[in-house]
């Protein structure tokens, strides 16, 4: 039996996404984010003020790498952080005006990327692909 890749082939597309990601955000001049960062956003766009830790659950970033990205956030005026009304150790982070006005921008380059990565797959073939991805998701969450 053949080594199985998928762990290897996930990596790679991850890797490869990325840039064409960038890429894109470069081509269309949009320099207010770059992908990394565009995944923060998505995540408080569709959940408004989080907390970091939250953040990392929902995104799959490492704390640490998610700390640096959010003090460049700030500093960007993409973000802004408060200290936690009910916990004065954690902060809560929400978006500001700025990243909120470029909700639509990420979203036309994520169609993009999409249309990349679902060119000649049927809808059906599209919905299963993402069932099995969810299924290795969960997989993982339980280890």
């Amino acid at each position: 039996m053949n080594a199985r890749q998928g762990g290897f082939l996930i990596s790679k597309i991850k890797n490869i996404g990325g840039r064409k990601f960038d890429k894109i955000l470069q081509k269309k001049n949009i320099d207010a984010f770059n992908g990394a960062q565009g995944k923060i956003l998505y995540v408080l766009w569709q959940n408004g003020k989080l907390t970091a830790t939250e953040i990392s659950k929902k995104s799959g970033l490492a704390k640490t790498t998610l700390s640096a990205m959010l003090s460049r956030m700030d500093e960007q005026g993409l973000i802004t952080m408060e200290e936690s009304a009910t916990d004065k150790r954690s902060v809560c982070i929400s978006l500001t005006q700025k990243a909120a006005a470029l909700k639509q921008e990420y979203v036309a380059v994520s169609r993009e990327i999409e249309n990349v990565y679902y060119k000649g797959f049927t809808d059906e073939e599209v919905e299963q692909f993402e069932n099995y991805l969810k299924r290795i998701l969960k997989n993982l969450e339980k280890e």
